[in-house]
């Protein structure tokens, strides 16, 4: 739900939670457990979610951990995600079973996002912050296989990134960006993961597709904008993401640039991200992300407000936002900031 039309599919994401309980005891602890000095690391999959070539091995999350621990030079305590979503939350679970490292409820980003920039915490305005990631991901047999290290600025290592899943045919499993525990405490999203769960528990809870949408609008503060049918979609992936547009009987259209950027009725703004738009099946109760929802598929279209979310520091960052707007043609900073800040943009 939280991943707003990215964040991941449903079924990967249950395949690596139910693999990591069966391989060992993944852990979640809060930030105040740690001590505000020990060093937390980001893990995620990086890549377009509808990319028909991807291959990405349970091992891989795992081997890009190691990979980037094999290059610091101070020990690692805790994994946190990158975000929200389908997969994304699960992100460190199964490494946490695996080394025995805890996940740590303090995502980089509350919900699912585009950019590696936009779940960088506002690493990249620190001065002289070196950014380090691995990525480890393809198949090997297609000759695809990749396995990176680099180090650098962070727009510079996340373009790296996205470019080895490319690559790799569409995906890899990334670790990245160590930071203190008391940097995640200012900058990142704590608590972000037992709001998922609380959101899940609803929906798990609801008798209908229906009644799940309600009881999740209930806790985000939110509202069903419509029940009704996709009448045309368009995606496409471009430079690693997914970017499209859906439209839904009643003149409602959304485009996505992985995650859903906006939501308008006939050229009328109701949604921007980062508020959060997401499409629910209106046959089941389910989630759908951007590279799942299907022509002639009937869905239910959910907007609630970002003031409900737990949003990282690259959610206040507006120059961040300018490469969205450029993916889907669409203005999105004079929305979510305010004059002022739009301005500098100028």
């Amino acid at each position: 739900m939280l991943g707003g039309g990215g964040g991941g599919q449903i079924e990967e994401g249950l395949s690596l939670g139910r693999l990591a309980m069966e391989l060992g005891r993944p852990r979640l602890v809060a930030l105040d457990e740690l001590d505000d000095e020990a060093v937390l690391v980001t893990v995620a999959a990086v890549g377009a979610p509808s990319a028909a070539d991807q291959y990405l091995e349970p091992m891989h999350y795992v081997q890009a951990l190691q990979l980037l621990m094999a290059n610091l030079d101070t020990p690692v305590v805790g994994l946190i995600t990158n975000e929200n979503g389908g997969m994304a939350t699960l992100n460190g679970w199964l490494q946490s079973a695996i080394t025995g490292l805890p996940v740590v409820d303090a995502p980089c980003n509350g919900r699912a996002h585009p950019t590696g920039l936009m779940g960088a915490m506002g690493l990249d305005a620190v001065a002289d912050y070196v950014a380090k990631q691995a990525a480890v991901g393809g198949d090997p047999d297609a000759g695809r296989h990749v396995r990176i290290y680099v180090e650098g600025g962070l727009t510079a290592t996340a373009r790296l990134v996205r470019q080895a899943a490319v690559e790799a045919g569409g995906l890899v499993a990334v670790a990245r960006n160590p930071v203190t525990v008391g940097y995640a405490r200012r900058h990142a999203a704590p608590g972000a993961i037992e709001q998922a769960i609380e959101v899940g528990r609803a929906l798990l809870e609801a008798a209908s597709p229906r009644e799940a949408a309600e009881a999740a609008c209930r806790m985000l503060g939110g509202e069903i904008v419509c029940q009704a049918r996709v009448t045309h979609l368009t995606l496409r992936s471009e430079g690693g993401f997914d970017v499209g547009q859906v439209e839904l009987e009643g003149g409602y259209e959304l485009t996505f640039w992985n995650e859903y950027m906006t939501l308008e009725r006939h050229g009328e703004r109701l949604a921007t991200f980062p508020d959060l738009i997401a499409t629910l099946s209106a046959t089941e109760i389910r989630p759908l992300s951007s590279a799942e929802v299907r022509e002639g598929e009937e869905v239910l279209l959910i907007r609630a407000p970002k003031e409900r979310l737990r949003l990282g520091a690259g959610m206040r960052r507006p120059e961040l936002f300018q490469a969205a707007e450029q993916a889907v043609g669409k203005e999105l900073i004079r929305y979510v900031f305010s004059t002022e800040a739009a301005g500098k943009r100028e």
